[in-house]
């Protein structure tokens, strides 16, 4: 773990997810957008591109922006209504962030997810090459949960822990999640006077999550519960988190100036916890044989191309986890392949340009890329 990816420096991250909370967004009184904090928060995120820091936004208020609208009560709703608030807000949502970021040189991008997104296989992939792509691109993704779609059985729940999965997916080195608290406390800084706030935390023990109060009311759905299951995904993808008060004007301008906030520092890097998942957790769904030119060009920190591809085994599908073996047969490697089995013994043997030929669409150039590789 390198020092700089273990900074509580905002300015050190290269990829950055900053989730917003309704409460922050959203005029509860008017059903509003707060557009002087949203203002001044475009301006905060024209600094981080301005030193070449990548961005994703995870936005909640779709709901809140929608009900008033259609006559919805400021009570408990129905799913029903729930998803016609957010069909209703996220057109409202979505063009108060145009509008603003425009004004600061950033296209807005909006990608809806729900957890099935990010736990079937090929839409993870599917949602991951979208995302990575509009990056690339110089685009700000404004994500959020897909209300109009998702049910209580397969909606994420909160925005802090959709905000982790995004992050984890799209291999970001931090997430801020500004919300109505400034971080983690001994105890109830609402109750106890002698609550003091941890600045750092590194691991998330039983200790720890017993810290969590109960889930906030209003407005907003996630509590210190949420935040701190959204720390345990976030700090196992090797990425560093932070909670932080952004109810004030300039909420990631504050933090890096030295507002209360609380870290919590991963003990690896998200390439570093990828490489580990690939590794170590995934189960392999086939086998693809390289030649010798191939091998030496993995030894030496190079990806996967189809020429030097002998054989593939299996049934695997594009982002499956594979084995790579020698010609001898020794496995030599694991990696995540861009390629369906299918397809993988159509091009193999063949060169990169020729792929659009063989195949009727232009897919990657590599069969397994070497950020999505680890050797034996």
């Amino acid at each position: 773990m390198t020092a700089k990816a273990q900074s509580t420096d905002l300015a050190t991250g290269r990829r950055v997810v900053v989730k917003i909370g309704s409460a922050l967004l959203v005029d509860d009184q008017h059903g509003t957008v707060h557009r002087h904090w949203l203002e001044t928060l475009a301006e905060d995120l024209a600094v981080c591109r301005g030193r070449g820091q990548e961005l994703v936004v995870v936005s909640s208020g779709a709901i809140a922006l929608g009900r008033r609208p259609l006559g919805l009560s400021d009570g408990d709703l129905r799913l029903e209504e729930k998803q016609a608030a957010a069909a209703t807000g996220m057109v409202r949502l979505a063009h108060a962030y145009q509008e603003i970021l425009e004004k600061h040189g950033m296209t807005v991008a909006q990608v809806l997810l729900t957890l099935d997104d990010s736990e079937n296989r090929r839409r993870y992939i599917n949602a991951r090459n979208t995302l990575e792509a509009l990056l690339r691109a110089g685009a700000v993704p404004l994500i959020n949960e897909n209300d109009t779609v998702a049910t209580d059985e397969i909606r994420f729940g909160d925005n802090d822990r959709l905000a982790a999965r995004v992050a984890a997916m799209i291999g970001a080195d931090t997430l801020v999640l500004l919300s109505n608290v400034d971080g983690l406390y001994t105890a109830d800084p609402l109750t106890n006077k002698d609550a003091r706030l941890i600045p750092e935390v590194r691991d998330i023990t039983p200790e720890i999550e017993a810290l969590a109060g109960p889930v906030a009311t209003g407005y907003g759905s996630g509590g210190m519960v949420t935040k701190l299951a959204a720390a345990k995904a976030a700090l196992g993808a090797g990425c560093r988190m932070v909670i932080a008060d952004g109810s004030a004007l300039h909420p990631l301008k504050r933090i890096e100036d030295g507002a209360p906030c609380t870290w919590f520092l991963p003990s690896a890097t998200p390439r570093t916890a990828r490489k580990r998942w690939i590794a170590g957790t995934l189960r392999p769904a086939g086998t693809i044989t390289v030649d010798d030119g191939a091998l030496r060009a993995l030894e030496k920190g190079k990806s996967l191309l189809p020429a030097g591809v002998i054989a593939a085994e299996g049934d695997f599908q594009r982002g499956d986890a594979v084995i790579v073996k020698g010609p001898g047969g020794r496995e030599v490697a694991r990696g995540l392949t861009a390629y369906s089995a299918a397809d993988a013994r159509r091009i193999m043997g063949h060169k990169s340009g020729e792929i659009e030929g063989l195949l009727g669409y232009r897919g990657r150039d590599e069969m397994i890329h070497r950020d999505d590789l680890v050797l034996g």
